[in-house]
């Protein structure tokens, strides 16, 4: 039998190989740090990539050429209906639920829904067809959902619009600019895929007990919604809210630094001298400020930025400015980490397949730091 050591122990796993994996790499190939996805760098993939082509790679382990990507966007463009059970239900939840606890029971009713429900949870091609519908249907399932909580008409799906353009679409009953596109797709790339994180993690948990791939998903929802996780692009919005105007910008953030307040957006558990995905995302946001026509948001958070990078060593991490950037296209902060989340369930589907095709059940232990044994006393003895 195995004995958990004292030396072993590392507060929130942190170092901690849980898992193999040839789906991410966040060390970089000279191992100086970076994001690759299955050996694409993400600087060469943003821009140049859509999300579509991008799930792809997650799920099907290469780049698409031409044909395999015409007929991957017609699975996703011919999945996104959901059904209409699914909107019943958003009709009968509280208007004040938060979106992330919708998006949980979304997918688990899409589950019983899928025409492939009742396959066998290693069964990997039912888990790949699986995870294209995710893909489509929770994009449907978000829009649909906010649309009927502020008491507006249903706007369904375009078959002719990309995925982030038929999104945008479905939100504001309007096609975006192509700038506006164009960014939100970007946006979805550099969301796609991370790594072993707390939601991808709680996901590949989920299924090594041989779980099917939807409660996997659910689980990384679950865990997503947290403010130290998905819910931190939230928080930095608000944080650029507190703040209010560009002129009170550089006396708040050191009067928030000298009380040594968290600024969330700011530091990361393993891109210690910066996330690349937040200086890819700037310069979008800085065009995109232009475009609507209001650079306040980029004055207020230019000094917050420079004061906490400098002062606390911390950079931004990509949700500072996807906080300004889902602004700009007038979207509400309570879609945020559901954006997040239907962005990311490629790379949880990727993680949650690879972790069925070569299982072995997650159990770690826990170091004991409660009483020594005792003899259990009789009651009027106590």
């Amino acid at each position: 039998m195995s004995h958990a050591s004292a030396d072993d122990y590392r507060p929130g796993l942190e170092g901690v190989i849980a898992s193999e994996t040839a789906i991410a790499n966040i060390e970089g190939a000279d191992g100086a740090g970076g994001l690759e996805y299955r050996g694409y760098r993400i600087e060469d993939l943003a821009g140049h990539v859509s999300y579509e082509q991008t799930a792809f790679l997650l799920l099907h382990g290469e780049l698409p050429n031409r044909q395999q990507l015409r007929e991957f966007d017609a699975r996703l463009r011919q999945a996104r209906p959901i059904p209409e059970a699914l909107v019943e239900l958003y009709q009968r939840i509280p208007k004040s639920i938060h979106p992330m606890d919708v998006l949980r029971s979304s997918v688990s009713v899409l589950a019983h829904f899928d025409p492939d429900a009742n396959a066998a949870p290693t069964d990997h091609a039912a888990n790949v067809r699986k995870a294209e519908r995710m893909i489509a249907q929770m994009a449907t399932a978000v829009a649909a959902r906010r649309r009927i909580s502020q008491g507006l008409p249903l706007v369904a799906p375009r078959a002719d619009l990309d995925h982030a353009a038929n999104f945008l679409y479905m939100v504001h009953d309007k096609v975006p600019s192509e700038a506006m596109r164009a960014a939100f797709d970007l946006s979805l790339v550099l969301y796609t895929e991370h790594e072993l994180n707390a939601s991808t993690f709680a996901a590949r948990v989920t299924v090594s007990t041989l779980s099917d791939i939807y409660s996997g998903i659910v689980s990384a929802i679950g865990t997503l919604k947290g403010p130290l996780h998905g819910g931190a692009n939230e928080e930095a919005w608000k944080v650029l809210e507190r703040v209010g105007s560009p002129e009170n910008a550089e006396k708040w953030i050191q009067d928030a630094l000298a009380r040594k307040q968290r600024i969330m957006g700011f530091g990361h558990r393993v891109y210690k001298t910066g996330d690349p995905r937040a200086t890819i995302l700037k310069t979008h946001c800085r065009a995109l400020a232009q475009e609507v026509g209001d650079d306040r948001w980029e004055r207020i958070a230019e000094p917050i930025e420079q004061a906490v990078t400098s002062q606390k060593m911390l950079p931004p991490n990509v949700d500072w400015p996807s906080a300004r950037l889902y602004h700009y296209m007038g979207l509400e902060i309570e879609l945020y980490t559901p954006i997040f989340a239907l962005a990311r369930v490629a790379g949880w589907a990727a993680h949650v397949i690879e972790q069925l095709d070569h299982n072995r059940l997650m159990r770690p232990r826990a170091r004991y730091i409660g009483p020594p044994h005792r003899p259990v006393k009789p009651i009027d003895q106590r």
